[in-house]
């Protein structure tokens, strides 16, 4: 790649430095380097992933063991078989345990040594496996679910696990979603937004697609439905920062939606696998929409089965946000559904949205290589 340089003024007399300039990346380049820094995200999780085994003793049951089934290890643990499947999961995708087609897990020849010896090896790691960063879950939390099958409501994470994810995603929301994905792939949404339409956003974090739209078409009305505390007050301090007036707050969940005044679009992102009751907050949509109406999806990439899924660069990553986050929502109930971070994928969404009497179904194109948009229609 060639490069140019740049001449750089510098205040109160420091010399100046000429530092390169390089031009635009194409498309390959970047994704590999976006592929690459995820990559180290990914690192972080697994981390964690490990430094939670040293309170649950997950490798230490594993000791000896050539192929087990996680419903066969709890009966040694003590622990949830979901919870248990999602970990195992979660480490053969990172190259840290052995899998087969049936679900059967194993040791690799130095697992042990690393992982599960500390009495014995040398070479034993887990204990350099801390917390560096600010935790949203404390370690006796976590170590519980797995022991209990319940997890935490969202609210009893710190307030900053909402400002990261906007951080986070926010950028794509504002450039790509709103312009690019809802409004141009959306038939009939864009004349409705701009005469002044209905749009309820359910628990999709903090508010960042909502208020972008609202700013975007003032003649409309939007709402937000979501359980918690800690994202209504960011979206409401966004609200006020951006003098926003059109949007309207409310702390409650999907299952709450009303067909007293239906909505022309309902938008649940990255949400849905985070729910205890999938079924009966997508009821909720349906009966909340109009005639005409649409209810948009937005959830992970992926596969009914977990040998599909394999070829995800950042699947470790997935499985250790499911632990940590997704699967603590999903099961803070009881009898919650607790369908994990890859457990919507296209077969799920099409047969709950059709069992509630919805009987369009698509899924639109988008250059988002890490989701799928679902547009559903009464």
């Amino acid at each position: 790649m060639k490069k140019t340089t740049t001449n750089l003024t510098l205040p109160e007399g420091q010399p100046v430095t000429r530092f390169p300039t390089f031009p635009r990346p194409d498309d390959e380049e970047l994704l590999a380097f976006v592929l690459r820094v995820w990559s180290y995200k990914q690192g972080e999780i697994v981390s964690l992933m490990i430094h939670f085994d040293d309170h649950l003793g997950l490798y230490r049951a594993l000791v000896g063991v050539s192929s087990v089934t996680a419903g066969e290890l709890i009966t040694v643990t003590g622990l949830q078989e979901c919870w248990v499947l999602e970990w195992l999961r979660g480490q053969a995708t990172a190259g840290l345990l052995g899998y087969d087609d049936n679900d059967h897990f194993g040791q690799y020849c130095c697992t042990a040594a690393v992982l599960a010896e500390e009495e014995h090896s040398l070479v034993f790691a887990v204990g350099a496996f801390g917390v560096p960063f600010e935790s949203d879950v404390t370690d006796d939390g976590l170590a519980e679910a797995f022991r209990s099958g319940v997890g935490l409501p969202y609210d009893r994470l710190s307030p900053n696990a909402i400002h990261r994810s906007e951080h986070m995603l926010g950028p794509w929301a504002r450039l790509a979603l709103v312009p690019h994905i809802i409004i141009p792939t959306i038939e009939g949404v864009e004349p409705k937004l701009e005469a002044g339409a209905r749009v309820v956003d359910v628990a999709c974090g903090a508010g960042v697609v909502l208020l972008a739209m609202a700013v975007a078409y003032p003649a409309s009305g939007f709402y937000r439905f979501d359980p918690s505390e800690h994202a209504i007050s960011r979206v409401r301090q966004r609200m006020n920062e951006a003098r926003v007036t059109n949007v309207t707050l409310h702390q409650a969940s999907a299952e709450d939606l009303s067909p007293e005044a239906p909505f022309d679009l309902v938008m649940t992102f990255d949400c849905i696998h985070d729910m205890t009751h999938q079924a009966d907050a997508i009821a909720s949509i349906g009966v909340a929409l109009t005639d005409d109406g649409t209810w948009l999806v937005k959830d992970i990439c992926s596969a009914p089965r977990f040998v599909d899924n394999l070829a995800n660069p950042v699947l470790a990553m997935l499985y250790g946000f499911s632990v940590a986050t997704c699967m603590l929502s999903g099961l803070c109930e009881p009898g919650g559904a607790g369908v994990a971070t890859l457990g919507i994928h296209p077969l799920t969404v099409e047969e709950m949205s059709r069992a509630v009497g919805f009987t369009r179904f698509q899924i639109p194109d988008s250059e988002d290589l890490a989701n799928l948009y679902y547009e559903v229609r009464p």
